[in-house]
């Protein structure tokens, strides 16, 4: 055990936790918004594993990477159109709605991965861009300062997203929707409107998160490559109180101990393989259960609105 604190093992959990960090980001900071204005979408994994996919394929297929994560936000882009109008304008139950777009992501990439590949492919995906300096620091600059394009972008979100949600009249009504639907329709804002703009938001972010997976990070798609990352993505948002500081804070924990596991892992340490993969999964109920005690949700989360209900 002695060997995972040693300075090269412990700088390569943090350039693992970070890297890790990616995929959650950009799908829990896109749920953050559609949980502003009252949307929950369960569906995030399963467009997730859309974004996974047309991003590969695309990018493998095209030769560009960024061709392939242009068609992953455009596929999560129309899911999360869906889903707004499931949940918006056809009112459906939240939960459930989100439950079925996740087995259709997971069925139809599952099929189209089966018709077009049949078998894991791997591809050289997004290389590490060291900055420069600060990428030449022993240790630290490998950790902090040498990761690849996406890597960067996600962290960069946060005080963007921290930002438009808390200093723009856009955030404003984003939280309106979320708190007060009925008092911020009478003030002239428009419900659907902003429903639909941040569930369609998450769903283009959701489909980003897939491609960091598959074209950034393991560089291959498989069926099921997010096991369940959705679903987790959306446990942050509400371990992070529905801010992007928050949901930073909640992805870098969990994507640290799961780094953490990998290492067990890779060194040889004598604790149950099974038992390691479970920690990270452990760690989130935990958190979860304290972190719901000490924040509220926004008060008109899943319910729906109508116009003239008080």
């Amino acid at each position: 055990m002695a060997e995972l604190f040693t300075l090269p093992v412990l700088f390569g959990i943090i350039y693992s936790g970070i890297r890790l960090a990616t995929p959650y980001l950009y799908a829990s900071i896109g749920e953050s918004f559609s949980q502003a204005s009252g949307v929950l979408n369960l569906g995030v994994d399963g467009i997730m594993l859309m974004g996974a996919y047309t991003g590969f394929y695309v990018g493998m297929t095209s030769g560009s990477l960024w061709l392939g994560l242009l068609a992953a936000a455009i596929t999560g882009l129309l899911m999360g159109l869906l889903m707004a109008v499931i949940s918006v304008t056809l009112k459906a139950e939240q939960g459930i709605s989100g439950i079925g777009l996740q087995l259709f992501g997971l069925g139809l990439s599952t099929l189209l991965f089966k018709l077009t590949m049949g078998g894991a492919i791997s591809i050289s995906g997004f290389p590490p861009v060291r900055i420069p300096l600060l990428g030449n620091i022993p240790y630290i600059g490998e950790a902090f300062f040498n990761h690849n394009l996406l890597v960067y972008f996600a962290y960069l979100l946060v005080p963007i997203a921290n930002f438009v949600l808390n200093k723009t009249t856009l955030g404003l009504k984003i939280r309106a929707a979320g708190q007060n639907p009925q008092a911020a329709d009478t003030l002239g804002v428009n419900i659907t409107l902003i429903r639909y703009l941040t569930v369609s938001m998450g769903g283009l972010m959701a489909g980003i998160a897939g491609a960091s997976l598959s074209i950034a990070l393991i560089n291959l798609f498989q069926e099921n490559i997010t096991s369940g990352m959705g679903f987790i993505a959306v446990a942050l948002v509400y371990f992070g109180g529905w801010k992007p500081t928050g949901v930073l804070l909640g992805s870098l924990l969990f994507s640290f101990v799961n780094a953490f596991q990998l290492w067990i892992q890779v060194k040889g340490i004598n604790i149950p393989s099974d038992f390691a993969v479970m920690m990270p999964y452990v760690l989130t109920i935990f958190a979860l259960a304290f972190a719901v005690k000490r924040v509220s949700a926004p008060a008109a989360l899943t319910k729906i609105f109508e116009r003239g209900e008080n």
